[in-house]
């Protein structure tokens, strides 16, 4: 066993949505992408008073890639073209694969907008390679209660997909990617895995840890060396980390605002397929 070390840390800028706390941490200027992980947005931690006007995201379309919405807290109601509809509340996550084509909807309920309250919602896209791109759309939403936890003292791990500790996720990748929330009490240690050859995706949402010597802070997302199997955690204060592993696809990525194909001929092909109704 051997410990990844830090290569640098991406801090969040902040690019707020109307009236809704942004800070995105991928793509930066330093940092375009993580292959296969393409973009983060982190929603929040934000109070709403009652009768409030919700989120913003009314719909909108994708193509070629996988986007993954951790809600920490608050609530967020789902529905897209392929009749897929949901509410998801704290502690749920929501795992959509637009594939050959989605138009979606994220927004806030009816009762989030009567009562208010706390939200903070992040926002994880996933490539898919050329493969897969114009896959078969699906949709998953888990409760809080659909997703397994392991506890150890200070740690509680939530594993979406992938394997931890022998506890299969309850959601399988199509390109077998292991997501993970981690929550560490001040003072905790976790090794968390990181299989050589594989992508380390690991963001600071809340708080202040160490590994292999390096202060990691909140909001920043920090980026490893490819020299290790292991990646070792201790809290310095209590810290919440979004954290995922993955073979790159070390494919051209073209992008063009909610497309992400191979070449700008695909992306051209998105733009008409979904002017003409065809998503």
């Amino acid at each position: 066993m051997t410990y990844r070390t830090v290569i640098d840390q991406h801090p969040a800028h902040r690019d707020d949505i109307s009236d809704l706390v942004t800070r995105r941490p991928l793509p930066g200027p330093t940092l375009p992408h993580l292959d296969p992980f393409l973009f983060l947005n982190h929603h929040g931690p934000q109070f709403y008073p009652p009768h409030n006007a919700g989120l913003p995201f009314g719909p909108h379309p994708h193509r070629g890639f996988e986007t993954v919405t951790f809600i920490l807290d608050g609530e967020l109601a789902h529905h897209d073209s392929g009749n897929h509809e949901s509410v998801i509340h704290a502690g749920g996550v929501q795992w959509m694969t637009a594939g050959s084509g989605l138009v979606h909807s994220e927004l806030s309920p009816q009762s989030f907008k009567n009562s208010g309250g706390r939200l903070e919602i992040l926002q994880l896209w996933i490539n898919l390679p050329a493969r897969l791109k114009m896959t078969t759309p699906a949709y998953t939403g888990l409760q809080r209660e659909d997703i397994a936890h392991v506890r150890s003292e200070g740690v509680c791990v939530g594993v979406v997909s992938g394997m931890y500790e022998s506890v299969q996720g309850a959601l399988r990748s199509l390109t077998d990617v292991c997501m993970l929330t981690v929550d560490l009490a001040s003072g905790a240690t976790i090794d968390l895995p990181a299989p050589v050859g594989h992508t380390v995706f690991c963001y600071m949402v809340k708080g202040q840890a160490q590994a292999a010597g390096t202060t990691l802070l909140e909001h920043h997302l920090v980026q490893l060396s490819d020299d290790g199997d292991q990646l070792r955690i201790t809290a310095e204060t209590a810290t919440t980390l979004l954290y995922g592993h993955a073979a790159p696809f070390k494919e051209a990525i073209v992008s063009y605002g909610p497309f992400v194909m191979n070449t700008r001929e695909e992306i051209q092909q998105a733009i008409e397929d979904y002017q003409n109704g065809r998503f």
